[in-house]
């Protein structure tokens, strides 16, 4: 597998015959939250994605993706998933998480929380609140609950027993919204969020996936912290913004 590397393609058929060679998975999916026929930045997110799926096909989906990842994913490797929901369909959120327990070899091992600086649009709604946090899953393989990676450092040893002391990581973590506008795509990541997320999860030269790569956010926090990428992405020119912000070339969908 060729790494530092962007693919033009659908993530589920890349992975269908991409060797089992990724570390981590870091990646923020479309969240199906756009409303139909929609126009303005805030509902329509994606230059070509269609975000507004039935719930049953959207999880139907999302199930896919994971057995993809279930594929491409080395030995005690994990997934961290940023998804949210929206105020119109507030139940989705919490469906998918558990078909994907339900019907996949994943299992959540952990769930972080991410405060934004801001939370523009906010709600104006009598009864909702206006939310600046999103969430990160962490997943797992059920069979790798005890021994997926994490990079938490050692801080002390117990003399008499030998057991290992760990440093205090907290689930809560304050970053940017986003690298700045772009009107290809409304929901950017962000780079200070991403390379937060690789120091706790992954280490120098690990192999970076996001199968929703966008406009190349996992890709530039992965090369800051001296680690490999290897990325998907269904726009053609989101992949063409991400070749002019990383100076690379983005290759054309060849399969294994």
């Amino acid at each position: 597998m060729e790494t530092n590397t962007i693919y033009n393609i659908d993530c589920i058929e890349w992975m269908q015959t991409a060797p089992k060679e990724i570390d981590l998975v870091l990646t923020s999916p479309p969240y199906n939250t756009s409303r139909v026929g929609a126009t303005d930045k805030y509902n329509s997110r994606y230059d070509t994605f269609h975000d507004f799926k039935s719930d049953a096909d959207y999880i139907d989906w999302t199930v896919k993706v994971f057995n993809g990842y279930d594929k491409v994913l080395k030995e005690n490797g994990c997934v961290l998933y940023n998804v949210s929901y929206s105020s119109e369909n507030t139940s989705l959120i919490w469906l998918l998480i558990a078909d994907i327990i339900r019907n996949t070899n994943f299992t959540t091992a952990d769930c972080i929380v991410w405060k934004k600086n801001s939370a523009i649009p906010n709600n104006r709604s009598k009864n909702k609140l206006t939310r600046i946090c999103e969430w990160v899953f962490v997943f797992c393989r059920k069979s790798e609950i005890k021994t997926f990676y994490c990079n938490k450092k050692v801080v002390n040893t117990i003399e008499k027993t030998g057991q290992a002391n760990f440093e205090n990581i907290f689930n809560f973590i304050e970053a940017a919204n986003n690298d700045g506008s772009n009107d290809l795509n409304k929901a950017t990541f962000s780079t200070e969020f991403a390379r937060k997320l690789l120091l706790m999860y992954a280490d120098e030269g690990f192999v970076i996936y996001d199968s929703f790569m966008g406009t190349g956010t996992t890709a530039e926090a992965a090369i800051i912290e001296r680690m490999k990428y290897v990325g998907t992405e269904l726009s053609e020119a989101q992949c063409k913004d991400a070749e002019k912000r990383l100076g690379i070339r983005i290759s054309q969908p060849t399969l294994f």
